[in-house]
């Protein structure tokens, strides 16, 4: 029989846990209010109780381990949360020991977005694939490198940081305090920004009217929804957005060769919009070995993406093979 895995995924708003098997089955799932605001200890609390609500009683001997993905930058060698912009005041927290110290079970700990490749590569739409990037484009982008079927951490598991590598040196400025990231340019705020800013210089759109009149309203989803009538303005942005974005993609291909490139998160769901300028920059900038074979697709994962990382994670580092 498999053993099972509690796999957690810690977000600024939330926290959600589940019961799994090596496969990807989810037995029970459990989620809550991160209330970051409340302080480390108060979180680490809600924490324990999430694994304890998911656990369900389940006997520990039949519980190999706990996979948990979070916001870094971390270490995932030493188990420590470095500084987490959208967890206040989690500096130098040592969150794998806290956590495998109260339940006496091995613990892992890996960035979100590095854990969420892993998991398209191993229950997704890389099933098998050894060489990919993963790109999660919503309020940010996030990233994820596996190399012959490994994680690509670096020297201290900062590795993967595609959001924020500089694809215009005059750009905006990023939240990382760099200007002109990717992330900054091809992002959810950076769409809406792109749209406000043109519409403040006098453009026309009907943006405006879907967003009541508020410019505050505007998010990356009305304009995705003006886009997809028609509105010119809208589709520009779009176009923009994707073209950064394939630039960001030429980098990564030229630098880790992947057979596969997977994109996800909310800024996707824009479809043609975005993935067509994006397809346009790759096929005039990469140099033709790197598109041999190449794919470029959407992930499959969904919602359950940093769930299944985690316990992606763990899996790995425990050497399971599911049988």
């Amino acid at each position: 029989m498999d053993p099972y895995i509690v796999a957690v995924d810690l977000g600024g708003t939330q926290i959600r846990a589940a019961l799994c098997d090596p496969h990807g089955q989810m037995y029970k799932r459990v989620a809550r209010l991160t209330k970051a605001h409340d302080g480390p200890e108060a979180v680490l609390q809600r924490i324990k109780e999430a694994i304890v609500e998911a656990l369900d009683g389940t006997n520990p001997d039949a519980v190999a381990g706990i996979g948990i993905g979070a916001p870094g930058p971390l270490d995932p060698a030493s188990g420590i949360i470095l500084a987490a912009p959208n967890l206040p005041g989690w500096k130098n927290v040592p969150l794998r020991n806290l956590i495998s110290a109260h339940f006496g079970k091995p613990t892992f700990l890996g960035n979100d977005a590095n854990v969420a490749g892993l998991a398209e590569v191993t229950y997704g739409a890389a099933r098998g694939v050894k060489d990919m990037v993963y790109l999660t484009i919503s309020t940010g982008i996030g990233s994820g490198i596996v190399v012959g079927g490994k994680m690509l951490l670096g020297a201290r598991g900062l590795a993967a940081e595609a959001g924020h590598t500089v694809i215009k040196p005059d750009g905006p400025k990023c939240g990382c305090g760099n200007r002109g990231c990717l992330e900054a340019l091809a992002a959810g705020p950076a769409i809406s920004r792109d749209v406000i800013d043109r519409l403040k210089a006098g453009k026309s759109s009907k943006i405006m009217k879907m967003a009541g009149g508020d410019l505050e309203k505007i998010d990356a989803r009305i304009i995705g929804e003006a886009a997809a009538a028609g509105d010119k303005l809208a589709v520009n942005a779009f176009r923009r957005a994707g073209e950064y974005l394939g630039l960001g993609i030429v980098n990564l291909l030229h630098l880790f060769n992947p057979r596969m490139v997977v994109l996800g998160g909310s800024v996707t769901k824009a479809g043609p919009l975005l993935f067509d300028p994006m397809w346009q920059v790759v096929r005039a900038r990469a140099m033709p070995g790197y598109l041999e074979g190449l794919s470029i697709v959407p992930a499959a994962l969904g919602d359950d993406v940093g769930l299944l990382g985690a316990l992606a994670l763990a899996v790995t580092e425990l050497d399971i093979r599911p049988g």
